[in-house]
């Protein structure tokens, strides 16, 4: 019998399918990525370091990670408690809520942005509250990081609550009629169960807070040095007609972007292999 015969795919079509998935993710992904690559390679590396590290690139960095981090870390645990009550508890109107989650991945961002504005800002039913007991919310660091809660929490609920679904509560109880105490069942049992996916819901909540503009530029001020942003710093380049360095700072936050994920599925990796979750 001459050759080896090839086994053949159960499903039909399978090199169609994944010719159009290529050439349909080489459109959208990696044609744009590409001609990013390429304006910046235009230059030399002087030029995006330059670019990349001058005084007001390095100041916005520090306003779009620190506070995205700070984000993150606050809808990772109101996520948890929140995707916990919803698959736990029978509250009233649950599905009303459940959807409501949901509504910052409908919402335009600039609305969103006008309204956080509005509701903390001096006239506001809380902001006028607040600043008459001497804290101010718009056009500070706190008023970034409330947009960047609000723009990014879906993700931290959404990723953690299917888990939380498929952990069967037979075997919290086993574990309390064995003698465990409530922490030691969450230390032992709930935690390491939901942990890659509340890593995924962090990441995805970081990154989603990183390149916000429309809801923070409202709320922000964009005051250079102080509370600017790097998305709006990229647009303020384009405004300036300075592409190259408007690319250069792009491509500094898509290698974050690269290194975060990169981090996040060796930790998941990590963590199946020698928990074996």
């Amino acid at each position: 019998m001459k050759g080896i015969l090839k086994k053949k795919s159960i499903l039909p079509g399978y090199g169609l399918s994944l010719g159009i998935t290529w050439l349909y993710l080489s459109f959208i992904v990696l044609l744009p990525l590409s001609t990013l690559f390429i304006k910046v390679g235009s230059g030399s590396f002087n030029d995006f370091i330059s670019a990349v590290f001058s005084l007001r690139a390095i100041k916005a960095y520090q306003v779009s990670f620190g506070l995205s981090f700070i984000s993150a870390c606050i809808n990772s645990l109101f996520g948890f408690l929140i995707a916990w009550v919803i698959v736990r508890y029978k509250i009233p109107f649950k599905g009303f809520w459940d959807t409501l989650i949901d509504l910052p991945f409908a919402l335009p961002t600039a609305v969103a942005g006008i309204t956080l504005t509005w509701l903390y800002g001096p006239q506001g039913w809380i902001g006028s509250f607040l600043e008459a007991n001497g804290i101010k919310i718009v056009f500070t660091p706190m008023g970034i990081t409330i947009a960047m809660i609000f723009v990014s929490f879906p993700f931290a609920i959404r990723t953690i609550e299917p888990v939380l679904r498929d952990l069967d509560p037979e075997i919290e109880e086993s574990a309390r009629c064995l003698g465990a105490s409530r922490w030691k069942i969450f230390q032992k049992i709930i935690f390491p169960t939901v942990l890659p996916s509340l890593l995924t819901g962090f990441t995805l909540c970081f990154a989603r807070s990183m390149g916000e503009y429309g809801s923070v530029i409202f709320i922000a001020g964009n005051q250079p040095l102080k509370t600017e942003i790097a998305p709006l710093l990229i647009v303020m380049r384009l405004e300036e007609y300075d592409y190259y360095g408007s690319a250069s700072i792009a491509l500094f936050l898509l290698l974050v972007s690269f290194v975060l994920l990169f981090c996040l599925n060796f930790l998941q990796f990590w963590n199946k292999r020698y928990t074996g979750i």
